[in-house]
């Protein structure tokens, strides 16, 4: 007859937190408004460094975290990886959440008059969540699930504009400034310039950058506690129906929209984690 062993109460405890170590983790990080080096997330865990190290090193391996330029600029940063982003788009993917979500589109773009779309920070790509069409027959057809660049979009550049500077740099590093369009901004230090600005005005503008004849405006949706930068909603309009000064009119609809859907997604876990740990503090 196997012998059964019993824990005490607090060696079960004990046990119960080692097992939940990696989520103590993800959660750690995506409150972040930072990168956090080794040491930093030690300390806030109370994890021996050793420890730590090896479970960084595992969720690495696995894309759960990444390495990146902390506050000072090193590279020894640790922040959520794109595979937590994918782990919190299958969270997203639930009828209570979409229908809500639409429903909230849905209703500016009756007011505006043009496709609406909720966007959010996957990697170096901008993702689609989800997209409400305009009735009208003329429009850019997309859908969610999309990935779009993150230099000649208004979510992508609204992102990058709310980065911190040495992320930023890092991010514009490594990207490929692909020619879309000739209105495409491909010369690194103008668009750092354009980003400059952005980020004064607190939106993200597409003048024909990514599509010749569409132009598009976005607008960040932030933790209302923190003001960082969970996701983006963004309006797009064909220019031969509209141009970008008469798209920019639609910016306090846009915002009063994004309070509305900041509610939404911080009571929804999966996205909440993923647009977290691209913080919005400058």
């Amino acid at each position: 007859m196997r012998e059964v062993t019993h824990l005490d109460p607090a060696e079960h405890a004990g046990e119960e937190a080692r097992t939940l170590r990696p989520l103590a983790v993800l959660e750690q990080l995506a409150a972040a408004g930072h990168p956090y080096t080794l040491s930093q997330l030690a300390a806030r865990l109370r994890i021996p460094k050793a420890t730590l190290l090896r479970l960084i090193d595992a969720l690495e391996t696995q894309g759960y975290v990444t390495h990146m330029p902390d506050s000072r600029g090193t590279d020894r940063g640790i922040a959520l990886g794109p595979r937590a982003a994918q782990l919190a788009l299958a969270t997203l993917a639930n009828n209570s959440f979409t229908r809500a979500c639409r429903s909230i589109l849905r209703a500016l773009v009756d007011v505006i008059g043009e496709s609406c779309n909720l966007t959010a920070l996957d990697g170096d790509t901008v993702l689609y969540i989800e997209r409400v069409e305009t009735a009208e027959p003329l429009r850019l057809h997309m859908q969610a699930g999309m990935r779009v660049p993150l230099h000649c979009t208004a979510s992508g550049k609204l992102f990058l504009s709310q980065m911190p500077l040495a992320e930023r740099r890092q991010i514009l590093g490594r990207l490929t400034l692909t020619k879309k369009t000739h209105r495409t901004l491909t010369d690194r230090a103008l668009l750092e310039s354009e980003l400059e600005r952005l980020a004064a005005r607190g939106i993200g503008i597409d003048n024909e950058e990514f599509v010749l004849g569409m132009v598009a405006v976005a607008v960040p949706i932030t933790d209302a506690a923190t003001g960082r930068v969970l996701a983006c909603l963004a309006a797009h309009a064909p220019t031969a129906r509209a141009n970008l000064n008469d798209l920019l009119q639609a910016v306090p609809q846009l915002r009063d929209t994004a309070v509305r859907l900041a509610t939404l997604i911080d009571a929804s876990d999966g996205l909440t984690l993923m647009a977290r740990h691209r913080p919005s503090g400058r």
